[in-house]
């Protein structure tokens, strides 16, 4: 059950980026930073529970974790340069 919501909160997570590079905005980011809590905290109770999973938690947690905060960067760059193109 606890594997399950681990790799359920990474997947939205990275569904999530992808969505957020392709339609940036502020709103979004924050949603953003609270998968990649979700991520952490499920990650966290994967290991509580089962310790043996130690090492699959911190593979695909920062796995997961890598590709969401490059997500995160490229879209506040472009959300960046929205505003920058708007501003002028």
């Amino acid at each position: 059950m606890i594997v399950l919501l681990h790799v359920s909160v990474a997947v939205a997570s990275v569904l999530y980026t992808g969505y957020l590079y392709l339609r940036p905005s502020k709103a979004k980011l924050r949603v953003s930073y609270a998968l990649v809590a979700a991520t952490f905290v499920s990650g966290t109770y994967l290991v509580v529970a089962k310790p043996a999973h130690l090492v699959t938690a911190c593979m695909m947690g920062l796995g997961y974790l890598a590709v969401t905060l490059f997500g995160i960067v490229a879209a506040r760059q472009k959300l960046a340069r929205v505003v920058e193109y708007e501003d002028t």
